[in-house]
């Protein structure tokens, strides 16, 4: 089967984060989030892939290049201006001829795409939609729907007294590739509120999936930090990291250092005397902590140097950054070397 990921977005929440780096391929667990997503998909029968790329596309097409690699087809569609989500897989449509998956690149979630395409083929829909449950649906776009699972309406940020529902668009789909016809080509539109209640103004059926599982966007820092402590409790298993082994990779780890699980370290990372590691550390590979230094609930990525007695609380520090000694870096994120991040 074919997927379609969108990953084009400007990632502007994510910022410093994404001022170098397309939103796709920040690091989860020290692998770029759409690394995961693909290996996830594969292992549910995805063997070809279309990426669709604007923003700082050649991150994301150096590093998976055909996707042999990872043992899958990938082919690219590039947009010079963003076309919104609409305007992207139109672009995309040369490469479906038969039922085919899109995903946003920026959603981590363990729904099962095997159930989730035979429930579409089972509607006979042009178009099913992955809906996920929230207690406040005011900043998402409410899907409505009938008591036999066909949508009904959409309802983009509703206020409370606009709608009962609180379903939203969980940004997955299964399309039938007649539904292209739909789009205008080399227009600016939006799949969520041009193409959606267009299809069902002209009566089209399009299903709606409830799926309970775990669900999040990384659109913001606060997520992207969330949904890392939330693999380590194991309330998400995106990443599995139930056979991670700090002691068997590689590592320097003094013999005074103080790890507080959950963590995860990677590989080829020193940590020098008297450290405190955990709970909640995220340390990636080629990493060097200094000694009386404190890590906690904090992600650093790849090739940090962290120098003696520095905190880190509740923060993100991006590859390649250097963190002087003796600072105390809370709530926040540090960059300093992030025009440096390069994937390979």
């Amino acid at each position: 089967m074919k997927a379609l990921l969108l990953a084009g977005g400007l990632g502007t929440r994510l910022r410093p984060l994404t001022n170098f780096l397309p939103k796709p391929m920040v690091p989860i667990m020290g692998r770029p989030l759409l690394e995961s997503t693909i290996l996830r998909l594969k292992n549910q029968g995805v063997d070809e892939f279309v990426i669709s790329t604007c923003y700082k596309s050649n991150h994301i097409e150096n590093y998976f290049k055909n996707g042999e690699k990872l043992g899958v087809k990938v082919s690219f569609i590039k947009e010079d201006i963003p076309l919104g989500t609409g305007g992207a897989i139109k672009n995309a449509e040369e490469f479906f001829n038969d039922t085919f998956l899109i995903l946003n690149s920026d959603i981590i979630c363990d729904i099962d795409i095997r159930s989730l395409v035979e429930y579409h083929k089972s509607k006979k829909a042009l178009a099913t939609i992955a809906m996920t449950k929230v207690e406040d649906p005011s900043q998402y776009g409410v899907i409505e729907y009938d008591d036999n699972d066909y949508i009904t309406a959409f309802k983009e940020k509703p206020k409370p007294y606009e709608t009962n529902s609180k379903w939203i668009n969980a940004g997955i789909y299964v399309f039938e590739p007649q539904l292209l016809n739909e789009i205008p080509k080399d227009e600016v539109v939006s799949i969520e509120r041009d193409t959606y209640p267009k299809l069902l103004s002209k009566g089209y059926k399009m299903a709606a999936y409830r799926y309970d599982g775990y669900w999040i966007d990384i659109g913001t820092i606060e997520k992207y930090k969330r949904v890392h402590f939330d693999i380590l409790k194991k309330y998400c298993k995106y990443v599995d990291v139930s056979h991670h082994d700090i002691k068997h990779r590689k590592n320097i780890i003094d013999n005074s250092v103080k790890i507080v699980e959950p963590v995860f370290i990677g590989s080829n990372v020193k940590i020098d005397a008297k450290a405190e590691i955990g709970p909640y550390a995220i340390i990636g590979d080629n990493t060097h902590i200094g000694s009386n230094s404190i890590i906690r609930h904090s992600v650093l990525w790849d090739n940090v140097k962290v120098k003696g007695n520095v905190n880190l609380i509740n923060a993100v520090v991006a590859s390649n950054s250097v963190v002087d000694d003796m600072r105390k870096i809370e709530d926040e994120v540090y960059a300093n070397g992030i025009n440096d991040y390069a994937v390979s």
